[in-house]
């Protein structure tokens, strides 16, 4: 019994690298993740046939080709959404009776109402710091967040490098690598824009911009947060 937890809780980690880090090869997730390359290609069978991650294959040269893993859309479905087809159905229903701008009236009134939660329990400490607690925030929702502070923030092949501490600069990223309600905003896309004005309502005394965006079929949603 043992072991098949622990076989589950390697799978669930290989799916997590994978959710963070868009792909990796199977070498790649040896390493990070501390197993011998055999066990990770058993792990990756295993997901394989369970239709949770897929692979394709990449030349390298003379030898054989590399193959590069990625989530499936089941693989992206494992991970948590906190509002399902019932939230969907309950705002579809909203704007046949109400009509589209009345439930965008809505949902904008919801996000100024989360933006004051939020703003509450962040409290009065430096940018960096709130940053860190919206971030804990976020994960704790199933949002799969986290930050980075850089003195200039270049968003270059979905690479963040840290170059400093950051009590020495004023800008940082948000990545969220799962959108804990990806079925409300696949059909009410207006929700992000109102996440957005969100985020800049909770850090007032900075300027927040979208880098990312998970409807727009990349595979997280990132912003850019830089102290005015």
């Amino acid at each position: 019994m043992m072991e098949i937890t622990q076989q589950n809780s390697t799978k669930q980690e290989i799916l997590q690298h994978l959710m963070k880090q868009t792909q990796a090869t199977a070498l790649e997730l040896a390493e990070s993740l501390e197993i011998s390359p055999q066990g990770i290609r058993r792990h990756l069978k295993d997901l394989e046939a369970e239709r949770l991650i897929a692979y394709k294959s990449v030349s390298t040269g003379m030898g054989r080709p590399q193959h590069i893993y990625e989530l499936t859309t089941q693989g992206r479905d494992r991970f948590p959404h906190s509002y399902d087809d019932f939230a969907v159905s309950f705002l579809d229903t909203l704007a046949e009776t109400m009509g589209h701008e009345h439930v965008t009236q809505v949902l904008q009134k919801q996000w100024q109402r989360k933006a004051m939660q939020y703003r509450q329990l962040l409290g009065t400490g430096s940018v960096p710091e709130r940053v860190a607690h919206l971030v804990e925030l976020r994960k704790a929702e199933g949002y799969m967040a986290e930050w980075y502070p850089n003195e200039q923030v270049k968003i270059q092949n979905s690479q963040f490098p840290i170059n400093s501490t950051a009590s020495e600069v004023e800008d940082y990223i948000l990545i969220e690598h799962n959108c804990a309600i990806s079925n409300v905003a696949e059909s009410f896309p207006s929700i992000c824009g109102h996440e957005l004005e969100m985020f800049a309502t909770v850090l007032a005394d900075c300027t927040v911009e979208r880098t990312h965006w998970i409807v727009n079929g990349e595979h997280r949603c990132g912003y850019l947060i830089t102290k005015k």
